[in-house]
């Protein structure tokens, strides 16, 4: 990590193992050298707005008290309330949430809607839980970070382990403490609370948008491209299924259970209906199964990884063989591994717009609940992609203008984004 993103953490973070945090400065120094005049405000970027961290204390369902470690993050809001998701894991970290948010502001400016960036989490394993301890969980976490959030401060929304009831009982713990029912502190709601349609779907969608833009222009057609997925959720289901019913071959998808392998190219309705049935993709039939190793090897037009931070290193970079890596997660790439898949000659989608679609609807949800009308899917749909594509398309020309990649391309129009908004709002006092 250069030095003068060293001096730029935080004393509770160690120089010598930043985490994800350390990525995020580093990926700031790069974009640096682009931003003009407004250089004099990068550290800004470099210093989360707000940090805080909570106790979560529970009673357990056998009566005994469990105290857990939750965070929200808000890294930036000149151009908007703080905006990003909740996650339950428990390898939960403050660097990682931090880094989270950050993306977060780079990512809402990168598609120009009117958010700042923020995160949260609990470090918490869900799966040895149940159902009414993970309520208690979310209820008191929300009191306990009630403070910082509401639909014109901060909007929280599902994240890794999270979904639309854990939103419901968000919104509920803070109407309860507020007196007021504001469905847009959260969004990813249910639909009888005032979700949005589409915004299960969005970020998926968002990365078959994107990826499709990145393959036009590298001359690759849809049909017939071989694409392989690390992830089967919402993101990497929703992206398997919409290459499939346009013509592409998944040939691969990885998951917690495994990975699955089909040259021909898998039946992905049965893939994510066996998925939906057995916790994952593994025994999946007639298809062959891979090491995680022989994943990343595969030769393949699109590889899309979509399911945690950090996954592309030093130690499997160079085993990569895809055209276009499109990042439908957070943070996979790491910054060394980023350079050495750009020196071997493949085309990298960052995730600031690749998986921006779930921000996008979001958005959607909080401008229709602040008017109480709502769209159909095919408006949502239609909207989506718009935004998506115009946000490609520009930064695709930033990177050929400044002769850069489109990660930096996508950071110097987010952060200069930011920094003017930082710097026409001026300091205060």
């Amino acid at each position: 990590m250069p030095e003068n993103s060293a001096q730029s953490l935080p004393s509770y973070l160690s120089p010598d193992n930043p985490g994800p945090w350390g990525n995020y400065l580093e990926q700031v120094d790069r974009v640096a050298p682009y931003l003009g005049s407004l250089a004099k405000w990068v550290e800004t970027l470099k210093r989360p707005h707000r940090t805080l961290i909570v106790d979560v204390p529970v009673e357990l369902d056998d009566g005994t008290i469990a105290h857990f470690e939750g965070y929200r993050v808000q890294h930036n809001i000149a151009r908007g309330p703080g905006k990003g998701g909740v996650r339950f894991h428990p390898q939960v970290t403050l660097s990682e949430v931090m880094a989270l948010s950050a993306w977060m502001s780079v990512k809402t400016a990168a598609v120009n809607v009117p958010f700042g960036g923020a995160k949260g989490g609990i470090r918490v394993d869900p799966h040895q839980h149940s159902p009414r301890e993970i309520e208690r969980i979310t209820r008191r976490y929300i009191n306990e970070i009630g403070m910082i959030i509401g639909p014109n401060t901060d909007i929280p929304a599902p994240d890794v382990n999270t979904n639309a009831q854990i939103m419901a009982w968000m919104m509920d713990t803070y109407a309860m403490n507020t007196g007021i029912t504001q469905p847009g502190v959260v969004t990813g709601k249910p639909i009888s609370l005032g979700g949005s349609l589409g915004r299960v779907e969005a970020t998926g969608r968002g990365v078959f948008v994107v990826a499709s833009e990145a393959m036009k222009d590298a001359g690759i057609e849809v049909s017939g491209a071989r694409v392989a997925i690390q992830g089967c959720g919402n993101v990497g289901g929703t992206a398997a299924q919409l290459f499939h019913e346009n013509g592409a071959k998944v040939i691969a998808i990885q998951d917690h259970t495994g990975v699955i392998y089909q040259d021909s190219g898998l039946d992905i309705p049965k893939v994510l209906a066996h998925a939906q049935e057995t916790g994952g993709v593994a025994d999946f039939t007639p298809a062959d199964t891979l090491t995680p190793e022989e994943f990343w090897a595969l030769e393949t037009e699109v590889l899309i990884p979509a399911a945690l931070e950090e996954q592309i290193t030093v130690d499997n970079a160079n085993q990569i063989r895809t055209k276009i890596l499109v990042e439908g997660a957070n943070g996979p790439t790491t910054p060394k591994a980023d350079d050495m898949l750009t020196d071997n000659g493949v085309i990298i989608v960052p995730d600031v717009i690749a998986n921006a679609g779930g921000v996008s609807v979001s958005y959607f949800e909080w401008v229709q609940n602040f008017s109480s009308f709502f769209w159909t899917i095919e408006e949502i749909n239609e909207r989506l992609e718009a935004i998506m594509r115009e946000a490609y398309r520009s930064i695709s020309a930033t990177a050929k203008e400044h002769k850069v990649s489109l990660r930096t391309a996508a950071f110097i129009t987010a952060c200069s984004r930011i920094l003017e908004a930082r710097e026409v709002r001026g300091l205060y006092p």
